[in-house]
């Protein structure tokens, strides 16, 4: 009961401060130019998007701790669902099961990233959160392939493609949720915390199947162990989900909803478009919206999230595999590395995001594509070296041309569309190329170095081809630091701030 008061005592504080902001506003705008209405610009209050952050955040890390469970565990779980054949083969087939999640992503993100755009942002999150949780509860229910044979990978594959089917709504929405509640000139900052929360969840899935490894050791972890991890995404999803469900629609949709709800009134005509969305054809009419109006953008987002997501998955989720089943370190040496690499990302993050608030989205960004096409080849020659510390210089190489892309890409890509269709467009090219390039990633590399007899630098010469095809598609993108989403009137987080936009919008008087 005390909880249930705390959050609607929140909810109720968020909105009074809104209300506040708004009639403040009203005072500064007719006093500096009376035909300016309130509407123009969003003045935005700390708390409220403190709060908006950390549950967007949160629920991000939740998911991703969910599917980072998969890739820790890619080598006990290939020996539990698919036990016939070489170690090789059981390993493929555990990738295999990991990217077929993948092939599902865009229908998710065609699915839910149109509602969102429909119904609102708020809704559709809370939505996958509880289907990822879900997903994951139920993988670590499945009996082994020992017990039930063949429907053991069968059961494996549909409760992935559930997860799949979910995430393609996440990032998206995520993304796009905190780009709209953040002020302009901290949307880079705030926007990092969204990666941040992809950071913890990835720490946490590695982190607890290190314990896990270390206490229980391969015999145990093989025949029951693996199911903890999985087991432990039920409460989880609860916590993302009341996170969620407690936070108000973000402003720009508000306002989106607000202006159309207005000029709905003036015919029945408009009004009868304005509530199409109601009808059975709607989510057709907007997907069909999105290909012919946003093509161009898609191809730049889909390039950009292919070369980011390969770099990603190659060094978050793949390493650890690479690091244990091709150059023989013990499976608890390789988390123990991944472990200490991504809590040094997580404490610069934040910096990343202030940098290109300052300097601009496409400095960073350029910077971390260079930086993986240049550092890649010594990067891995030193993780081949063998020694320690060999294998965290090279990480850190990695890691600091990583960090470059997530400490900005999720500012960056809601940018790139107006906020009718931002979910929906987001949701449709960041899933398209991760379905394509980024969750599939193990799988590739895996099998190219199958195919080139165990050549170690592989991995280092797919991420240089992915780097090169980011540097072209950061060159062809417009910067959008410090800029208002198209589609949606400037945010600004104080009233000075307000003042001094206003006064810029002003006319100087002529005599």
């Amino acid at each position: 009961m005390a909880n249930g008061s705390t959050a609607a005592e929140h909810v109720n504080e968020d909105r009074e401060a809104l209300r506040r902001h708004r009639v403040l506003f009203r005072a500064i705008a007719r006093r500096k130019n009376p035909k300016l209405r309130r509407t123009d610009i969003t003045i935005t209050d700390e708390k409220v998007v403190k709060r908006a952050v950390k549950a967007a955040a949160l629920g991000n890390a939740m998911e991703w701790f969910d599917f980072g469970i998969y890739s820790y565990l890619a080598v006990t779980i290939g020996k539990v669902f698919f036990p016939g054949g070489s170690d090789t083969t059981s390993l493929l087939s555990s990738f295999a099961t990991f990217a077929v999640a993948f092939l599902v992503r865009p229908l998710g993100g065609a699915y839910f990233g149109p509602l969102g755009d429909r119904i609102g942002r708020k809704k559709v999150l809370a939505l996958t959160m509880i289907m990822m949780a879900l997903g994951t509860l139920c993988i670590g229910l499945i009996p082994s392939y020992a017990a039930i044979g063949f429907w053991s990978p069968t059961l494996l594959i549909l409760f992935r493609l559930v997860q799949g089917f979910s995430t393609g709504g996440e990032y998206g929405g995520a993304s796009t949720f905190i780009a709209e509640y953040a002020p302009d000139k901290k949307r880079g900052y705030f926007g990092s915390f969204l990666e941040m929360g992809t950071l913890i969840g990835y720490t946490g899935a590695a982190g607890i199947v290190l314990l896990l490894n270390t206490f229980l050791g391969s015999e145990a972890m093989s025949s029951w162990g693996w199911r903890l991890p999985f087991l432990i995404a039920g409460p989880l999803g609860l916590v993302g989900l009341y996170l969620r469900v407690k936070l108000d629609e973000t402003p720009a949709f508000q306002k989106l909803e607000a202006s159309q709800t207005h000029s709905a009134t003036g015919s029945v005509v408009e009004a009868e478009s304005e509530f199409s969305h109601l009808s059975e054809n709607a989510p057709k009419k907007k997907l069909s919206e999105i290909f012919a109006q946003q093509w161009p953008t898609l191809i730049l987002c889909i390039a950009l999230v292919g070369a980011y997501n390969i770099t990603d998955y190659m060094l978050l989720s793949y390493m650890p595999t690479y690091l244990t089943e091709t150059l023989k370190y013990k499976e608890s040496h390789g988390l123990l590395i991944l472990l200490g690499t991504m809590i040094v990302l997580m404490c610069i993050l934040s910096t990343i995001g202030k940098l290109n608030d300052r300097y601009g989205r496409k400095p960073l960004l350029m910077t971390g594509m260079l930086g993986f096409f240049i550092t890649a080849i010594p990067a891995f020659l030193l993780v081949k070296q063998g020694s320690m510390a060999a294998v965290i210089a090279g990480m850190a190489l990695l890691g600091l041309s990583l960090v470059c892309l997530l400490g900005t890409m999720s500012a960056a890509l809601p940018a790139l569309f107006p906020t009718n269709v931002r979910y929906g467009s987001l949701s449709i090219g960041y899933n398209l190329a991760v379905s394509l390039f980024g969750g599939t990633t193990p799988l590739v590399i895996t099998a190219l170095m199958d195919a080139f007899d165990k050549n170690v630098m592989v991995p280092a010469y797919y991420t240089m081809g992915a780097a090169l095809v980011g540097v072209i598609a950061v060159a062809c993108m417009k910067e959008t630091a410090q800029q208002p989403l198209e589609g949606s009137p400037p945010s600004v987080a104080t009233r000075e701030e307000a003042v001094e936009l206003i006064e810029a919008q002003t006319p100087e008087p002529r005599f």
